[in-house]
């Protein structure tokens, strides 16, 4: 059987884009683990690809393809360069120039296995006629009391919204808590705390930019810290991907392709050093059959593969080519300017099998995609179920739908958006593929009267068993034992919310130094020590002298929470501290300040 290819196309002169590629092929990366199968992006019928988009080759090296052609029905043929991914499974077409908004696209190329006959592949797509959001207007800022923010002397440039621990861990062990903490009081940012609710790390955004989606993931075989950060516009988001290592330092920056900007909702890192990323689309579009204007504008939700260390993208798909508008709970708007959001794709879950599990919040469903080929395999709820939902497991408005090792599949039902319930929940849900049903494994409710969030939500299988939930807007996080008993509960400053939370184990040392804040008080000096990020410190030694080169130990105090507070016995000019570790080894000096004048 031929293997099907997605293939993107360009246009310029067909043999100018075969002279290209031809030296270029010479100097790609040797082949590494090859993809499951040949798959050509944008996918044959994509009906929205971006004017700037590349034409991607997944699955066979680089140096087995040739003779790529690109013609545009508008822009005639393409010339462009071929690039090779790192990982050695294929290569993009980066056209020279962009496709003209409404033409049609036909890409051909021929695909030379070793030992095999050449095999012609290609695709064919029409260009989309992109829509520029307007910008968000100011947010009204929240007003900050004494309570509703951290504000510590060595950091003040620091102030993430305070959290409250109503039940402490039953197992501080467990990890610490990320979380990204928005629309509060404070600044927005990617932020972690002890279980006891201290503050261990935040890297605060500018006004305007927030944070989403912090967690720990394995990057080039290590651990990392992940996050997406930028603007939130129209309840989806225009940014970056980040990824930090232990010492909180930059390793790369991902950005979508094919001229879209990253979202929100999910960033998800393979062991081939790829990431599964969300991005939305904003298109002019005909909604006179969905009941809308014939002018109209819709979000496509747009999942891309992209080889971190070129930034290429190397597949593509789009909803609107795979799921009908109808199935939509979003009623197409009536008023000129106003966005449908038919789809608000909000998770990815990577299979091993190469598939794709992703969550749409406004279908009400989740779907599992062929990689090969972007084709819904299954849907699971919505209009239009695969499965006949068993008793309790109608979902609505969910988020982060995890396959689970166990086969059955985990998300956060919302409920709200408008209100469908009296409470979100948790659920576990299983599947049986051969009598087409589904059935409801368990649930969890906030205990008590509940908890309705309208957005946002996750749920963690934690290694002891126990589910770690974030109620989304509602500014909750909780954990639950195997028996649905509270474990552990915090909840945000009102009205701040996390997108996401997760609890992990989190050992870094920051490559930035200690920070300090002194203040002389007669023959004794106070002292606010503080290492953000740093999870290793027991204890703080200070030094003091009237030169730098004439320190003395004045003593040696325990660690206490992300700033600790010393009365220091000496009124020495020049102050410093050093971070020790467990076994009072040095890990890092503090700058030296002056505590009073010469």
């Amino acid at each position: 059987m031929i293997p099907t290819i997605r293939l993107r196309v360009a246009g310029a002169a067909a043999l100018a884009a075969t002279a290209v590629l031809v030296p270029l092929l010479a100097h790609a990366s040797p082949a590494a683990a090859v993809a499951p199968a040949e798959v050509v992006s944008p996918l044959p019928q994509t009906p929205d690809a971006n004017p700037d988009t590349q034409i991607s080759f997944l699955g066979a090296p680089a140096s087995e393809l040739s003779a790529v052609v690109v013609h545009g029905t508008l822009s005639g043929l393409h010339g462009g360069v071929l690039r090779a991914y790192s990982t050695g499974t294929g290569a993009s077409f980066l056209p020279a120039s962009p496709f003209d908004s409404g033409e049609q696209v036909t890409v051909t190329a021929t695909l030379t296995p070793p030992g095999a006959p050449a095999q012609k592949i290609g695709t064919t797509f029409t260009v989309s006629s992109p829509y520029t959001l307007p910008p968000p207007g100011p947010a009204q800022p929240v007003k900050i009391t004494a309570t509703n923010v951290r504000r510590f002397r060595s950091r003040p440039d620091l102030r993430p919204s305070a959290v409250t621990v109503t039940t402490p861990a039953a197992n501080p062990a467990l990890g610490d808590i990320l979380l990204s903490p928005d629309s509060g009081p404070g600044q927005n940012g990617a932020m972690i705390v002890a279980p006891s609710g201290q503050l261990v790390w935040f890297t605060a955004l500018p006004t305007g930019q927030a944070a989403f989606d912090l967690q720990v993931q394995s990057y080039r075989g290590r651990p990392a810290l992940t996050w997406w950060q930028g603007e939130i516009i129209g309840g989806h988001g225009q940014g970056t991907d980040v990824i930090d290592n232990t010492r909180y330092q930059r390793l790369a920056t991902v950005h979508a392709g094919n001229g879209l900007d990253a979202d929100l909702h999910d960033f998800e890192i393979t062991p081939q050093g790829t990431a599964w990323i969300t991005a939305y689309a904003p298109q002019h579009w005909d909604l006179s059959t969905d009941g809308g204007l014939r002018a109209g504008l819709i979000d496509d939700g747009v999942v891309q593969e992209i080889d971190i260390a070129t930034g290429l993208v190397m597949f593509e798909w789009h909803a609107l080519g795979h799921v009908a508008i109808a199935g939509s709970y979003k009623h197409a708007p009536r008023e000129d300017g106003d966005v449908l959001d038919f789809f608000h794709l909000n998770s990815i879950d990577p299979l091993s099998d190469g598939d794709l599990l992703i969550s749409s919040r406004n279908m009400w469903a989740v779907y599992l995609i062929s990689a090969t080929t972007g084709a819904v395999e299954w849907q699971l709820g919505g209009r239009s179920s695969t499965f006949t939902l068993g008793a309790g497991v109608r979902f609505a408005w969910q988020h982060d739908a995890t396959l689970l090792p166990n086969g059955t599949i985990t998300l956060f039902d919302n409920e709200a958006g408008p209100e469908e319930a009296s409470q979100s929940r948790a659920v576990d849900i299983s599947i049986n593929p051969t009598s087409q049903t589904a059935s409801l494994v368990n649930q969890i409710t906030y205990p008590g009267a509940g908890i309705i969030a309208e957005s946002q939500g996750n749920i963690q299988e934690l290694s002891n068993g126990d589910s770690f939930v974030d109620w989304g807007q509602a500014g909750e996080i909780s954990e639950f034992s195997p028996g649905d008993t509270l474990t552990f509960d915090m909840h945000l400053s009102t009205p701040a919310n996390s997108y996401r939370a997760f609890r992990e184990a989190w050992q870094a040392q920051p490559a930035t130094r200690p920070a300090l804040a002194v203040r002389a008080a007669g023959r004794r000096t106070e002292v606010w020590a503080s290492w953000n990020g740093a999870t290793n410190v027991t204890a703080w030694r200070v030094l003091a002298g009237n030169s730098q080169h004439r320190l003395h130990v004045v003593g040696t105090y325990p660690a206490s929470g992300f700033e600790t507070a010393i009365s220091a016995p000496t009124a020495k000019r020049l102050v410093r501290v050093q971070a020790l570790g467990a076994g009072r080894e040095l890990l890092r000096n503090s700058p030296l300040i002056a505590a009073r004048p010469r």
